[in-house]
C-alpha cells in the first residue's frame, strides 16, 4: 500500500491505495464519485474521462498513485463551472443524449474543445471527440452542441486559450498544473508567470480563480485611517512582510518585487509583480499577484482582499484578510495545504508585529526569509505537547 495525496473537486484528499490501483477505481470505490462511468477499461470508449490537473485523462489506465500531487476534477466537481452549464443545456436543447453512460466523458472532452478552439469548425470538433464513444445517438447532435456553444462564446467576446494552456507534452499531470479557464469547480487556469520581459516591458497580472482561500485577522493600536495610509506606502509595507523586496520604484497601483521562502533545503525566489486596487471610501483594497521561481520551475498567484474595521472607538483597527492563492510546479507537491495555512498564520502573525511596529516609529530589523521547515518543526512540537497533555481515558 501507499499514500495518495491529491485534491479532488477542491477537497484536500490522503487515503491508502495499492499502487496498481487505477484513479476511476479509487475515485468511485473510495470517494463514491460515481460520475466517473467504466466502458472498455482500454482507454478506448473516453467514458472515464475526468481533468487531471485541468486536462482531459482516461481514468481507467491511469493509476491513482501516479496521481499525487494532482488536482483531479470528476463530472461531480463541474456542477458549477460556466462551460459545463452551457454544454449541458445544449446537450438537452439539441437531444445530444440518450441512455447517458458516456455522457459524464462527452462533456469533459467537449469543454476542452470550447476551451480551444478558435471557431466551431466541424471536422476539428468530430477529430477531437473522436476518443467518446457513443452507442445511441450518432454523435449528430452532439456536435451541435458543441458548436452552438463555441458559437455563442465567441460571439460573447470570449477568446480560446491556445492549447487549452497547456505548454508542453507529456501524460496528463505531469506538468502538476495544466489548466483550463472556466470559472467555477473545475481547476482555475494559473498560466505559468511569464519571465521577466526584456524589453522593459510590464509583466502582465491576469484576475484569476483561486484554488486555495482563506481568512485570517489582526489587531493593530492604531487608527484605521494611519493604517490605510501605511498600506499605500508600498515600500514600508514591504520592509514589514518576511522575505518580501522591491525591485524597482513602485507606482501607486503597481509594484514588481522579490519574494523568498525556504521549504526545508528548497529555497525559491519568487519574481513577480503585484496590482493595487484601493477604496478609501470603505477603507478596503485588493492585491492581486502573480510570480515564479526559475529554479523550482514553480508559479504562483495571490489575491489578498484587506477591509480595516474601527475598534474602541476609532483608536485601534481590525484588519481582515481575505487570501486567496494558487501554487504550480514543483513546490506544489511539497508544499501541502495544512502547511501554507500555517505558514500563512505565521506570515500574518510576523506582519502584524511589524506593521505595529512601523507605525510607531520603532526601527524595524529587516525580516527574515519564510521558513517552512522551523515552523513544520514548530507544528510538531505543538502536537506533541496536546498529545502529552490528553487524558489518557479519554
Amino acid at each position: 500500500m501507499t499514500t495518495v495525496s491529491l485534491t479532488v473537486n477542491g477537497r484536500a484528499v490522503d487515503r491508502p491505495v495499492h499502487p496498481r490501483t487505477h484513479l476511476a477505481d479509487f475515485l468511485r470505490e473510495q470517494l463514491d464519485l460515481t460520475g466517473t462511468h467504466l466502458g472498455c477499461e482500454h482507454g478506448v470508449c473516453g467514458a472515464c474521462t475526468l481533468l487531471v490537473d485541468g486536462m482531459p485523462a482516461r481514468s481507467c489506465i491511469t493509476f491513482a498513485a501516479a496521481c499525487d500531487g494532482a488536482y483531479v476534477t470528476t463530472i461531480e466537481g463541474l456542477d458549477d463551472d460556466e462551460i459545463a452549464a452551457e454544454l449541458r443545456a445544449a446537450f438537452s436543447r439539441e437531444h445530444a443524449l440518450q441512455c447517458g453512460y458516456c455522457t459524464p466523458g462527452m462533456l469533459i472532452s467537449a469543454r476542452d474543445l470550447v476551451l480551444r478552439l478558435e471557431t466551431s469548425d466541424e471536422r476539428a470538433i468530430r477529430v477531437g471527440m473522436s476518443g467518446n464513444l457513443c452507442r445511441c445517438t450518432g454523435y449528430v447532435g452532439i456536435v451541435r452542441a458543441i458548436r452552438s456553444v463555441i458559437d455563442a462564446r465567441r460571439a460573447r467576446g470570449i477568446a480560446p486559450v491556445p492549447g487549452a494552456g497547456r505548454r508542453e507534452l507529456g501524460p496528463v499531470g505531469s506538468g502538476n498544473g495544466a489548466p483550463s479557464t472556466s470559472s467555477g469547480a473545475a481547476r482555475p487556469v494559473v498560466p505559468a508567470a511569464p519571465e521577466q520581459p526584456k524589453d522593459g516591458a510590464a509583466l502582465p497580472i491576469p484576475d484569476f480563480t483561486p484554488d486555495k482561500n482563506l481568512d485570517e485577522a489582526f489587531t493593530v493600536a492604531f487608527p484605521p485611517e494611519k493604517v490605510f495610509t501605511l498600506f499605500g506606502d508600498l515600500k514600508r509595507v514591504a520592509t514589514c512582510l518576511p522575505g518580501a523586496t522591491l525591485t524597482a520604484a513602485p507606482s501607486p497601483d503597481r509594484a514588481e518585487g522579490l519574494i523568498s521562502v525556504k521549504l526545508g533545503p528548497i529555497a525559491a525566489s519568487f519574481r513577480g509583480a503585484v496590482r493595487i486596487e484601493r477604496d478609501p471610501s470603505t477603507l478596503s483594497g485588493r492585491i492581486i499577484g502573480i510570480g515564479n521561481d526559475q529554479r523550482s520551475r514553480s508559479t504562483t498567484q495571490g489575491d489578498i482582499c484587506y477591509r480595516l474595521r474601527p475598534l474602541d472607538g476609532g483608536a485601534s483597527t481590525r484588519v481582515e484578510l481575505s487570501i486567496g492563492y494558487s501554487l504550480r510546479g514543483f513546490l506544489a507537491q511539497v508544499a501541502r495545504e495544512g502547511l501554507v495555512r500555517d505558514l500563512a498564520k505565521r506570515l500574518t502573525a510576523e506582519f502584524a508585529g511589524n506593521l505595529g511596529a512601523s507605525l510607531s516609529g520603532a526601527a524595524l530589523a529587516r525580516p527574515k526569509q519564510l521558513n517552512g521547515l522551523a515552523l513544520a518543526f514548530d507544528i510538531l512540537k505543538t502536537a506533541l505537547s496536546k498529545a502529552l497533555r490528553r487524558d489518557p481515558r479519554s
